[in-house]
């Protein structure tokens, strides 16, 4: 049987699940492919660190030109995360006619177009599935079984760790700096959280998602992006008294054939599936014109789940090699992106307020809601401690043009304050 030589950029925790899958699973991947899948060299940035996984006699070194100049590999996986300089050898490996598999979802969302053509320029294969919902395989289904498909909007949970969080705060009614830390210790959150809580992680995979649901490249500036680290164990408590769960949900939505993207914090009802997502996991919906919602649950990070991933993208890359079809896009639906207007963008809306315990106050905030030609869907006092009432409000639709001017119209008042805003799905 011929052999598939493998090269592997990092030997971290994903690095080494593929280790792992590819030692357990060797018969069976041999069998699929008609390819026999030896690892040949690792590059990493400490070779003489010491590893979870045994390789003997694989060179390992911290010189990418090894790598590069090595003509056993044929498919090299990078797994080593950061832009640089994974950015530089991905183009390297590239052009000397190596294929790539990548897990690495902020080099693919903010470089990945260029690194696309170079690929096809160079007839090799450049594949990314573990890029977007680590153990979910989200980007083939996408390209494979909604290619007859109109796809209306693409949502979920993406992120692990913000999910994690959550949970901790909704179930075990823990406030956000403890949920964190405990993310952290349990290896769900990194030392510096910021990427994750503040929500471009999930962002970064949403870019990828509208490539492949809308052929539409936007970029972070074109996303509406909060995070998780302003949400309060009040919110959370007078969102499952309403009957919600807060989620932080990334949203991909086509509106008259132009383009809206978000990711933020969103009242999620009770009876939606994807309140019931828990801890790291993910969860993306896809809603097609002819098939409808579809929801696609799994692991969204982890070693063996994302490694995975990463298998599926290697064996698809050894088939096309077997077969001689190399370097085709992984997805080659392609449209100019247009973003849609504030107007065209609607939903409900959470507003929690605080506004001091007088008469006409109520009546302020109904103006309010008037002028800017927005209703009430409900409004709730929930306390009063005398001096100030805690007010909650949830709206009907309005659009993003409206919820500037509501909120803008509530911070310039005297006596009502703003704490919170979150979309209600």
């Amino acid at each position: 049987m011929r052999q598939i030589g493998i090269g592997l950029l990092g030997l971290g925790t994903v690095g080494s699940g593929v280790v792992r899958l590819l030692q357990d699973h060797k018969d069976k991947i041999s069998a699929i492919t008609g390819r026999e899948l030896v690892i040949k060299r690792v590059v990493v940035h400490n070779p003489d660190k010491k590893r979870d996984v045994e390789l003997p006699d694989v060179p390992v070194t911290a010189e990418i030109a090894d790598m590069v100049q090595d003509p056993t590999v044929q498919i090299v996986v990078e797994v080593m995360g950061t832009i640089d300089p994974a950015e530089s050898y991905i183009e390297q490996l590239l052009r000397a006619g190596k294929h790539v598999v990548t897990a690495n979802k902020d080099l693919i969302a903010q470089k990945g177009a260029r690194l696309v053509d170079i690929a096809q320029q160079k007839q090799r294969d450049l594949m990314y599935e573990a890029s977007v919902a680590g153990g979910i395989p989200i980007l083939r289904t996408i390209v494979n079984s909604y290619a007859a498909d109109q796809i209306l909007e693409v949502s979920g949970i993406v992120n692990g760790t913000t999910n994690y969080i959550l949970t901790q705060m909704n179930q075990k009614k823990v406030s956000y700096a403890a949920a964190l830390k405990s993310a952290q210790e349990l290896g769900f959150a990194e030392s510096d959280p910021t990427n994750d809580v503040a929500g471009i992680d999930a962002a970064y995979k949403m870019i990828i998602l509208t490539q492949f649901a809308f052929g539409m490249n936007v970029t972070l500036d074109d996303i509406a992006v909060e995070g998780i680290d302003k949400i309060s164990l009040e919110d959370i408590e007078q969102a499952q008294n309403l009957g919600y769960t807060i989620k932080l949900i990334g949203a991909a939505k086509q509106i008259d054939g132009k383009i809206n993207v978000s990711v933020g914090p969103a009242l999620v009802p009770a009876a939606n599936p994807l309140a019931a997502v828990q801890n790291e996991n993910n969860a993306v919906v896809v809603k097609g014109a002819a098939v409808g919602e579809t929801m696609f649950y799994g692991p969204g990070a982890g070693e063996l789940p994302t490694a995975n991933s990463v298998l599926s993208d290697i064996i698809s890359v050894t088939k096309d090699i077997g077969i001689g079809i190399t370097g085709n896009t992984f997805n080659n639906y392609r449209q100019g992106a247009a973003l849609a207007p504030a107007t065209a963008v609607k939903s409900a809306y959470y507003f929690a307020l605080k506004m001091r315990d007088i008469p006409g106050q109520m009546l302020t905030l109904t103006k309010v809601m008037a002028e800017t030609q927005a209703s009430f869907k409900q409004l709730i006092q929930t306390s009063s401690d005398g001096d100030f009432a805690h007010v909650v409000m949830i709206t009907h639709e309005i659009d993003l043009d409206q919820l500037q001017k509501i909120t803008t119209a509530v911070a310039n008042l005297d006596n009502i304050s703003l704490l919170s805003t979150y979309k209600v799905l």
